[in-house]
């Protein structure tokens, strides 16, 4: 199994680390022809823009509509999850639409304001302790019927999921903990079941 991490900008290499301790082979894309051979992709935090920008210099977003289409599964986190979010405010951007969730950009405040939390998430029908770290992070302001919330801090959806696609506002790759991490390799090892919903 090999998982790819979109390198194009933001913190991939601390993605790939992550992956690494949980045994997996990390590969770095920066071309939309890379993705052919992963079985699954992280969209690292960074700065959505500046990835928007790189993403359409390159050409990915139709190979990523293709990734998508055929259920292999991808993990947005912060600029990530804004990329894949069905809309997006604070501005207004182009995003991928592929997971039902309205965003809205920055919404915990700037640098300054970053902090760290714990939590639980239910993944796969039982609690787990989870290790947050909020850097200029966004809120998910809406959840889609079709949209599981995974963990929430306070009131709100911090983790959910769609088919296969994972979203974090969250940065768990600045965490040692794995858990994050290890829910969406079980993802990518699952047999896919066709196209995401």
């Amino acid at each position: 199994m090999r998982i790819g991490v979109l390198a194009l900008q933001g913190d991939f290499d601390r993605h790939a680390k992550a992956l690494a301790r949980c045994g997996v082979e990390a590969v770095e894309v920066r071309k939309p022809a890379e993705l052919a051979d992963v079985d699954g992709l992280i969209i690292p935090g960074g700065e959505s823009t500046t990835l928007l920008k790189l993403m359409d210099a390159w050409g990915f977003v139709p190979a990523l509509e293709r990734f998508h289409a055929e259920g292999r599964p991808i993990f947005g986190t912060c600029a990530g999850l804004i990329l894949l979010a069905r809309d997006v405010e604070n501005p207004r951007q182009f995003s991928l639409d592929f997971i039902d969730v309205g965003v809205e950009r920055n919404a915990y405040g700037r640098q300054r304001e970053s902090f760290e939390a714990h939590g639980s998430a239910s993944l796969d029908g039982r609690a787990t302790p989870v290790e947050m770290v909020f850097i200029r992070a966004p809120r998910i302001r809406r959840v889609g019927a079709g949209v599981e919330t995974l963990a929430r801090h306070g009131d709100e959806a911090v983790l959910a999921r769609q088919g296969s696609v994972l979203v974090a506002t969250f940065h768990p790759e600045l965490t040692d903990d794995p858990t994050v991490h290890e829910y969406f390799c079980s993802m990518v090892r699952k047999p896919r079941a066709g196209a995401a919903a």
